[in-house]
């Protein structure tokens, strides 16, 4: 296990400092937030690990022996559909010695899980099966070593997990979204590919930069004209926040054509993006690996992904993603630089533009606060 972060590591998260302000007179968080190593830890146990946690797309653990894997705020899991049919989740780690069950994204016609460090055999639903060359071996029951367990949710064919067995439920977490886009309507969507992205800048900044079109204007010339920016709204909700734009038609729109429409930008606190988007979902899942890197997984679903017309489409879509993900990875880096300098500490917000910014650092400023309450309750 991970040594344990304690409150005491973090003087500066006094009652002032996790104060809500309105956003007419707040700042933005502290640099250090940023650039502090100790804060990549304090994120994984306050941040991240009371949270639901996106995996991947439900059709890809829709039959027995198939399992998708990922990391949970740097733990491990995976979710498997077990030969009755029940989806199940579990920590991806042996509980010998902790070797890994499943080192792929994903797998199929799995009849077993098997280590693949030292072949300990495990069913589906978890229970340890098989124990090589164990045989004089004492006061040992395969009963108490079978695999733990996550729980495990489906939402609009994406499944969700959450390292929590008694914290809030996924539609609670995502209350509000559907009633907006429409029940079903990402559920009926295919899952096409994933394209995961390297980005040399805290979690945190990649987020706040999501969650504004302020620089859109300076930093996608290319987005620039497939959204209506002179439109462009933001609202907050208790959990998330929603951008939102008219796309334009007066020209060849990637998006659209010439059909118009709209873009849906969710941000569901802390740390996963919703693009809806005419006949098609974009989903991002920031990954935090260390105070100053990430990994943003982007899978992308459609209402058709098989005939040529849906093919030519979804290349011209991912063309037209991966030079936005470019200019964003780009300037999120000189940013992560810029939080490092001794001419920066804090700033301040945009009422116009970065509502949803604040929004967010407002949720982060909660999550530590909870985090400090629980661990000195526990004290």
């Amino acid at each position: 296990m991970r040594p344990p972060v304690h409150p005491a590591d973090f003087p500066e998260l006094g009652p002032a400092a996790l104060a809500p302000c309105p956003l007419e007179r707040a700042a933005t968080i502290p640099s250090t937030w940023y650039t502090d190593p100790r804060f990549h830890d304090l994120d994984r146990e306050a941040v991240f690990a009371p949270a639901w946690h996106y995996l991947g797309a439900a059709e890809r653990v829709a039959r027995p022996g198939e399992a998708i894997c990922g990391t949970v705020a740097g733990e491990p899991v995976m979710a498997v559909r077990d030969r009755e049919g029940v989806l199940r989740a579990f920590y991806n780690v042996c509980r010998h010695r902790g070797g890994p069950l499943v080192m792929e994204e994903s797998a199929c016609g799995l009849k077993a899980l098997t280590c693949k460090y030292h072949g300990w055999t495990y069913l589906l639903d978890g229970s340890l099966r098989g124990v090589p060359r164990w045989d004089r071996v004492e006061l040992f029951d395969r009963k108490d070593f079978g695999l733990l367990p996550v729980r495990v949710e489906i939402w609009e064919g994406l499944v969700f997990v959450h390292l929590d067995p008694s914290g809030p439920s996924l539609a609670a977490a995502l209350a509000g979204i559907t009633e907006r886009i429409g029940a079903g309507r990402l559920g009926a969507l295919r899952f096409a590919r994933r394209v995961s992205y390297p980005v040399a800048a805290n979690w945190k900044v990649y987020v706040d930069n999501y969650l504004e079109g302020y620089h859109i204007p300076y930093v996608h010339p290319e987005l620039m004209t497939l959204l209506d920016i002179q439109a462009y709204e933001t609202e907050v909700h208790p959990g998330f926040s929603v951008q939102w734009s008219p796309l334009t038609t007066d020209r060849d729109n990637v998006y659209s054509g010439t059909a118009g429409g709209e873009a849906l930008y969710y941000h569901v606190f802390p740390h996963l993006m919703l693009n809806v988007l005419p006949g098609r979902l974009q989903v991002n899942l920031v990954e935090a690996e260390g105070h100053d890197r990430c990994v943003v997984h982007f899978d992308y679903y459609y209402e058709d992904v098989d005939s040529a017309a849906a093919r030519a489409r979804i290349a011209a879509d991912h063309d037209a993603s991966d030079r936005v993900q470019a200019e964003d990875a780009e300037i999120c880096e000189r940013v992560q630089q810029g939080l490092g300098s001794r001419a920066y500490d804090q700033g301040r917000f945009s009422v116009e533009c970065e509502a949803a910014v604040h929004h967010f650092q407002g949720l982060l400023k909660q999550a530590y606060a909870q985090w400090l309450t629980t661990v000195s309750g526990k004290a």
